[in-house]
């Protein structure tokens, strides 16, 4: 009888270990998860930082004209254990309206004589950690 208990005892202690244990990991993950897709926004930062004007404005751009968008499924790394992050990245280049008609504006020779080209670079990441998903992005202004 008393071995029974002493057992059932150390059997439930060890099952609130393991849950306390549990706790204390589960908002580790969380931040690593937040720290990986923080780098990744990043690297598409310095990748629209990067590019060269006539790559970034060319019909295979990475980011189309608005409002065309390009959405593509990414793995941003893996969790101890292995499991892997992934989540979506969308891209769009949004012209400035003084721009010229050509360029997807409504500027004119008046309003840039210079012919200016301006635009914004968005990424949009979307991943979900436990129930929640989440959005992040970063805008990079290219001008020519």
């Amino acid at each position: 009888m008393e071995t029974t208990l002493a057992m059932t005892m150390l059997t439930a202690i060890g099952l609130i270990l393991l849950k306390l244990s549990l706790n204390v990991t589960v908002p580790r993950q969380w931040t690593l998860q937040q720290a990986i897709t923080d780098s990744y926004l990043t690297f598409e930062k310095a990748s629209a930082q990067r590019q060269s004007f006539e790559a970034l404005t060319g019909a295979g751009s990475l980011w189309p004209q608005y409002p065309t968008v390009a959405t593509t499924t990414v793995t941003f790394g893996k969790l101890p254990g292995g499991t892997p992050i992934t989540g979506t990245v969308t891209r769009t280049r949004i012209p400035d309206a003084n721009n010229l008609p050509a360029k997807g504006g409504s500027g004119t020779a008046a309003t840039n004589p210079s012919a200016m080209e301006v635009y914004r670079l968005q990424s949009v990441v979307r991943y979900t950690v436990g129930k929640r998903s989440y959005l992040k992005s970063r805008t990079v202004v290219r001008s020519q």
